[in-house]
């Protein structure tokens, strides 16, 4: 009887010795219950990339996939199998409790400004992917990437964190449909008289009064509460997905189709690395993969600042631990998700929620990785998720992140007005990379103006001047015709 009680106790030993999870003060339960939590909170892109890449034809008139009709299903069983893979890698190789999947933002650009251009193809498109992803390997492996990180200072990274928590908000706000835009105004308070925002509002109070009252586990109970709900409301009273002639519809509604869907991996390896080139010339492909580029370089970057940050894992100096590690990984994932044709794949900022739930080690990104990998046949259980169930852990976790503010000098303009620009302008733009790039060149210009050009890291000038590249990219593309 002995022995057989043993074993176990001496598997736990080696897991806990392997992810340090007791030396960074965590349990396996709590790893356990952050990796659900990341996962339920960005569930969501198994069935959001399908509807971005999958219903967009290519130059050639063709859908992802091949043929005249969306291939929806081999799309999410894709994405769900390399983000399953590439997050089971950053847990793993870089200890660090950051899921990946197909990047937001990224696969737009990939669907409608690239895939849409006359004669490309999807595995053209993809191609380009590919190519981003292994000239960002490059810059790791070569130590350029990792320097650029370490040349930015400290407060700017903080800065970094405390706009991520901004703009997390509004996404969890948005996909509620608690916010929305208007025609007159910028945003505006969604139709709060719905069941969906009952729901949202249900999700919110419950995760508040948990995590008040210390009860683990606050946000995964809130989570699989307002599931049931939403559940519950849509099989009582057919309330369905939100469009146009339903305003008052889920977000994604919560439909069950069965347990278990045998998945088609049918549209992985279908990218070409050369025939971008053929089809729109050496000159656009430079800048789109350039585009593609310095929006990956930096998003990864402000969300390893940002899970680092909520976790306590950041150094005095604001650096996680193993950043070459978690760098390579987030590289290889770009190159993944190209080759596995569902966009690049990238950190995601969602991974702050199982950070918030306790998350600390690569163990809680095993757990969402091999959720994913679930998720390759237990789609329709995933379906059953709404965002307005998942959408209060985003929320919620913003509000842990803006607390992080505190560490600015708000005193100091130098640092003060660069940081501000970062925080605001990333909600704002609804992007990451932008927020990075209006902080860089305002924390540039400033030092310029008072003659302090000695205190700028080289690379902060290299990173900046990028960035005034990147903004300005779409000027240059119409001067040159393109």
């Amino acid at each position: 009887m002995a022995n057989s009680t043993s074993a176990p106790a001496s598997e736990l030993s080696a897991i806990d010795r392997f992810f340090k999870i007791t030396e960074r003060g965590s349990t396996v339960g709590t790893e356990i219950r952050g990796g659900l939590v990341t996962f339920f909170a960005m569930a969501y892109i198994v069935v959001l990339n399908p509807l971005i890449i999958g219903t967009v034809q290519d130059g050639t008139g063709q859908y992802l996939g091949g043929g005249d009709e969306p291939n929806l299903g081999m799309i999410a069983a894709a994405t769900a199998l390399v983000a399953g893979v590439m997050t089971i890698l950053m847990g793993v190789l870089a200890n660090y409790p950051m899921a990946l999947a197909a990047g937001l933002g990224l696969n737009a650009v990939v669907a409608f400004s690239i895939a849409g251009l006359p004669d490309v193809t999807w595995a053209d498109a993809m191609g380009l992917v590919v190519i981003e992803g292994v000239i960002i390997l490059v810059l790791v492996l070569t130590g350029f990437r990792e320097a650029v990180f370490r040349a930015v200072p400290v407060e700017l990274k903080t800065a970094i964190g405390v706009g991520i928590g901004l703009f997390i908000t509004l996404i969890g706000l948005a996909n509620a449909g608690f916010v929305t835009g208007d025609g007159a105004t910028v945003l505006a308070l969604g139709n709060l008289g719905t069941w969906p925002i009952l729901v949202f509002v249900v999700g919110l109070v419950l995760t508040i009064v948990l995590w008040v009252r210390k009860v683990k586990g606050a946000m995964l109970i809130a989570i699989l509460v307002a599931t049931v709900l939403a559940v519950i409301l849509e099989n009582t009273l057919h309330i369905g997905a939100r469009s146009e002639e339903n305003p008052a519809g889920f977000n994604s509604a919560p439909t069950f189709s069965g347990v278990v869907e045998v998945p088609d991996f049918g549209i992985l390896g279908h990218f070409s690395l050369l025939g971008s080139f053929q089809s729109i010339g050496v000159v656009t492909v430079i800048l789109l993969v350039f585009s593609l580029l310095l929006a990956d370089f930096f998003d990864t970057m402000g969300t390893m600042v940002a899970v680092g940050g909520e976790a306590k894992l950041l150094d005095e100096q604001g650096n996680p631990p193993k950043t070459k590690q978690i760098l390579v990984v987030d590289s290889v994932a770009a190159i993944a998700g190209g080759m596995g044709s569902v966009s690049s794949n990238t950190s995601y900022v969602e991974s702050t929620a199982g950070v918030g739930e306790g998350a600390r080690t690569g163990l809680a990104s095993v757990v969402t990785g091999g959720l994913f990998l679930l998720a390759t046949f237990l789609s329709p259980i995933v379906a059953l998720v709404p965002y307005e169930a998942a959408a209060p852990a985003l929320v919620f976790v913003g509000f842990l992140m803006l607390t992080q503010i505190a560490g600015i000098d708000w005193k100091n303009v130098e640092i003060a007005i660069p940081a501000f620009l970062t925080i605001i302008t990333m909600p704002f733009t609804y992007s990451i990379a932008d927020g990075i790039g209006a902080g860089f060149i305002a924390f540039l210009i400033i030092k310029l103006a008072l003659g302090k050009v000695k205190q700028v890291h080289p690379l902060m000038w290299t990173a900046s001047i990028l960035f005034v590249l990147y903004f300005t990219l779409d000027p240059i593309r119409a001067a040159l015709g393109l």
